[in-house]
């Protein structure tokens, strides 16, 4: 029986490239997208992506997009309870797997499973144990680009906000920075890759800094997509 499977859509390139790994698998069918959105400002929790740009990303991956508003901030209970609403949506739908980006962070790992435990689905993390050095080489050669949308200049270069995750950029990468940013160093916005149907159109707005993070934010660009 294949699994059917929604799958965390942070916007980002280890999203992304999830689901391009997902969808190789013949034993898993990607119904869909999701992402909590915090209601006040109408963008993704912490890449601050605006909630347009999600919307033609999952047009451009050819994916039905559920959107989880949550306050912001988010207490814990709230976005459990937010999470456990779309579970019992998807199953209704016949979902039967969760899919997450996450990489090595043991305590997000916990932390979801936990969430999770006894609600008659399971979890899928196609990226997990990876080498960050390699799978974002690997990324990068597949023609993956992406953003750096949110940079937490207490651990990488605020000059980072609004450059373009590319081969380059990880070949210029210090050491001491994972090179996915998964230890939330930066955070990004995919536009091109081999997941999508045709590349996004974003263009660098503005650069924005606020207790201790730096954002690039992101307007849509329809004269970009191809």
């Amino acid at each position: 029986m294949a699994k059917r499977a929604l799958i965390a859509w942070s916007s980002g390139k280890d999203s992304a490239w999830s689901l391009h790994i997902l969808r190789r698998d013949p034993d898993v069918e990607v119904a869909g997208l999701f992402t909590t959105v915090n209601r006040v400002d109408e963008r993704v929790a912490v890449h601050a992506v605006r909630d347009e740009l999600l919307r033609v990303q999952s047009e451009a991956l050819a994916l039905p997009l559920h959107r989880i508003p949550i306050p912001h901030p988010c207490p814990n209970e709230n976005y459990e309870t937010a999470m456990l609403r779309l579970v019992a949506a998807a199953k209704r739908d016949g979902v039967t797997h969760l899919a997450f980006g996450d990489l090595f962070l043991e305590d997000i790992r916990s932390y979801r499973e936990r969430i999770f435990a006894g609600v008659g689905m399971e979890l899928l993390f196609p990226v997990w144990g990876l080498d960050t050095r390699l799978l974002a080489e690997e990324m990068t050669a597949s023609g993956v680009r992406a953003f750096i949308v949110c940079v937490d200049a207490r651990r990488a270069p605020r000059e980072w906000a609004g450059q373009v995750f590319d081969s380059q950029f990880v070949k210029r990468m210090p050491a001491g920075i994972d090179p996915c940013g998964e230890n939330g160093e930066f955070h990004t916005f995919a536009f091109d890759g081999p997941m999508f149907r045709h590349r996004v159109g974003a263009r660098l707005g503005g650069i924005a800094e606020r207790d201790g993070f730096v954002y690039a934010d992101l307007l849509p660009d329809s004269a970009r997509s191809r």
